[in-house]
């Protein structure tokens, strides 16, 4: 079956109901209008044992957890409080999880969940809000609940990158932008795309042999709530300078939109499309491996010395190492 652009999340799970069932998935970010609701919503008619949706405010997911429980009342929901930027609040949540003594298994995580050009913050321990919430949060909370991961038969990891990651490389001399002075919205959101995609590479070589998948992708260009902060008209006329700027191509490129469907597609594919065994680590665009000349894929998001570096340094900012 060849998928592309246009395939939708629920073709895909109608297609792969067999590698979802019985399944126990958790999805960060998955508040209404999403693509992490999207990909929940298509995901329950898979009929897997549990979807644990893991965000910031419980309360903002119910209509979430109601529409499957509507549609697929046989599919088990489970809400877990997660706020993502910051550390002490990502070990809450997994002390939680590892407390759950009927959740001995989880087979799939995709961290979805993220923030997009945001003005300059730091996270309660000092990093970048977008590098903070986007990777560090992330990598914290699935080594710290790693145990269970492992435990699963066919364990995945999805972590949800973007094309973004064209417009900037790790800084490893300054993730901060100097503390602010020197920082650009769009590069900050780059940088945590990248470290998205170097992720996955790290935990697929480091974790490969233990029978670990990992894969990073490019969604699509979705209109959700995820830019709602924005002047659309100015912001995106600055990041299409900022392109030109660059020398980036694909500031020629007309923005094309996909619906929430197709752009929870590729997380589907990721977390259970069969056929990626023989490309642990990849980086995945519109349910195929991305193709780094026609589909924006720079070579630093795809380095594994870079990835071990930005392993290294995330174990820094976090405090805690994972020796695998």
């Amino acid at each position: 079956m060849t998928y592309n652009a246009q395939t939708g999340a629920s073709q895909l799970v109608a297609d792969l109901a067999a590698d979802i069932k019985d399944k126990v998935i958790l999805i960060t970010g998955p508040s209404p209008g999403s693509i992490g609701a999207a990909f929940a919503e298509a995901v329950a008619a898979g009929q897997p044992a549990l979807i644990i949706l893991a965000t910031r405010n419980p309360s903002k997911v119910e209509p979430v957890s109601q529409s499957i429980a509507s549609a697929h009342p046989s599919v088990k929901v489970r809400t877990l409080e997660l706020d993502l930027g910051s550390l002490e609040k990502v070990r809450r949540a997994t002390d939680d999880v590892n407390s759950w003594a009927d959740v001995p298994v989880i087979d799939v995580v995709v961290n979805n969940a993220g923030i997009m050009a945001v003005p300059f913050e730091l996270s309660p321990e000092g990093v970048e809000s977008q590098f903070a919430t986007n990777h560090l949060g992330h990598f914290l909370f699935v080594n710290l609940i790693m145990a269970k991961i492992l435990a699963a038969r066919a364990p995945r990891v999805v972590i949800v990158a973007s094309d973004a990651h064209r417009l900037q490389s790790i800084r490893f001399g300054g993730v901060n932008f100097d503390d602010g002075k020197v920082y650009n919205k769009w590069l900050a959101y780059g940088q945590s795309k990248t470290a998205n995609m170097l992720t996955a590479l790290a935990l697929a070589n480091k974790l490969g042999k233990r029978g670990l998948l990992a894969f990073s992708l490019h969604p699509g260009v979705i209109l959700t709530h995820l830019a709602d902060h924005l002047d659309a008209q100015k912001e995106f006329a600055d990041l299409h300078a900022l392109e030109v700027t660059q020398g980036n191509r694909e500031a020629k490129d007309e923005m094309k939109f996909k619906t929430p469907d197709q752009g929870a597609a590729t997380s589907v594919y990721a977390a259970f499309y069969p056929g990626l065994k023989d490309h642990n680590g990849a980086y995945l665009q519109d349910c195929q491996v991305a193709d780094p000349w026609t589909q924006c894929v720079r070579p630093w998001g795809t380095d594994p010395v870079e990835a071990e570096m930005l392993w290294k340094l995330t174990e820094e900012l976090a405090g805690q190492e994972f020796s695998y």
